[in-house]
């Protein structure tokens, strides 16, 4: 029996001003799986993560997450995913287990939930014996982990990731990596990440949208991009449907989320 969709997307556009960030993709999201994005920065993967996750109004278009709109449904949108961006906004200030409390306590967990909840979360991720450190004491790799499980506090349906592995060495994001493809496997969620790169697509997702100058150029399981390009890398597909290598310059500004996102929920 064929998964439900728990993301659908139908001609989206974003525009800001005359530049058109998002322009009229559709796809969908199966229930369960690990859906990516691949693109090059500035393609629109942050627009649309934003859009999906309540911080943007489309310009038109569809959108349904786990059976809500993000524009009528807002606060049952916000409660059916986790989220990671680009940007860190942990509290440095705070110990991981402060982090993991002041969320929680943010979503209305009760005490008794909250503390196993973050316990469990913690040793998921391989953090508990950390759990009283300061996160200035954390190194890049820690923060993101602190990030995923403190994403995962409210048991969402969704994990949204941003570029999560991105500014990470090649060992410690092969280690992020192993850890999302756990928490998929043990929380049975779904996980929508983007990345411009290529491995990591590659080895994460059983579904990749190749996502260009705002529109979805290709989608398909990493063996049948390769197989209908005729090509034996994804990185060759790449080449061969969008024209050129993945870009490695910065995210426009229009593209890239600089605020707390919390901040601006709450």
């Amino acid at each position: 029996m064929e998964k439900e969709n728990i993301i659908e997307v139908k001609n989206l556009v974003k525009k800001f001003g005359d530049f058109t960030a998002v322009n009229n993709i559709s796809f969908n999201v199966k229930k369960g799986e690990i859906f990516a994005f691949l693109g090059p920065n500035g393609a629109g993967k942050t627009t649309t993560i934003k859009i999906l996750t309540t911080l943007v109004h489309p310009t038109s278009g569809e959108v349904t997450i786990n059976s809500f709109s993000p524009i009528t449904n807002q606060n049952d949108v916000r409660h059916s995913f986790g989220i990671v961006f680009q940007d860190t906004s942990l509290d440095d200030e705070l110990t991981a287990y402060e982090n993991m409390e002041f969320h929680a306590i943010l979503y209305g967990i009760a005490k008794t939930p909250r503390k196993k909840r973050i316990e469990e979360l913690l040793k998921l991720v391989e953090l508990w014996d950390r759990k009283d450190s300061f996160v200035k004491t954390f190194s890049g790799g820690m923060k993101r982990r602190l990030e995923i499980a403190r994403g995962l506090v409210h048991h969402p349906k969704i994990l949204f990731l941003d570029e999560p592995s991105l500014g990470l060495d090649p060992q410690t994001r092969n280690f992020l990596w192993k850890y999302i493809q756990k928490l998929n496997e043990k929380e049975k969620m779904t996980v929508f990440l983007t990345t411009h790169y290529m491995e990591e697509a590659e080895k994460m997702a059983s579904t990749i949208a190749i996502i260009d100058h705002g529109k979805i150029i290709r989608s398909g399981s990493p063996s049948e991009l390769k197989r209908e390009t005729k090509t034996d890398s994804l990185e060759e597909a790449f080449l061969k449907l969008t024209g050129h290598k993945i870009r490695e310059e910065e995210a426009s500004a229009k593209d890239r989320m600089r605020n707390n996102p919390f901040r601006r929920r709450h």
